[in-house]
């Protein structure tokens, strides 16, 4: 009976882990990324920040990253949410191309995300 009731605690003890490290939901996205800046961390350094307005609109700006001499430094695009996924397709940024984030709530104001092409990386929640 005591192994019983320990394999009990340690399969709960899993679940409720796997819980807390699920991925957002399309509750959490709305409650938590929608309507704020959210500012991804930068290979280099620094944030480069994205607004995902409560419009349907997202838009970037790395002009304080430098990044205009790259591409183009700032740009316009849709949002949605499909799937428990946040999802996005800019106007020239990527070439147009339509993609879609798992993210993952790492701490009050940080998310880890993951693209569907397997890229990830951390963002912080602004306001």
């Amino acid at each position: 009976m005591h192994r019983f009731l320990l394999s009990i605690s340690l399969l709960l003890a899993s679940g409720s882990t796997a819980a807390v490290a699920a991925g957002m939901t399309e509750a959490d996205i709305r409650d938590k990324i929608i309507g704020r800046t959210i500012y991804l961390e930068a290979p280099m350094g620094g944030e480069f920040p994205l607004n995902y307005r409560t419009s349907g609109v997202v838009d970037g700006d790395g002009k304080a990253l430098g990044i205009g001499k790259l591409i183009q430094p700032s740009d316009t695009g849709k949002w949605w949410i499909a799937d428990d996924k946040l999802c996005q397709q800019f106007t020239t940024w990527y070439k147009g191309a339509k993609m879609c984030f798992d993210l993952t709530a790492t701490g009050a104001d940080k998310v880890k995300w993951v693209r569907d092409n397997g890229e990830s990386g951390m963002a912080r929640i602004g306001n």
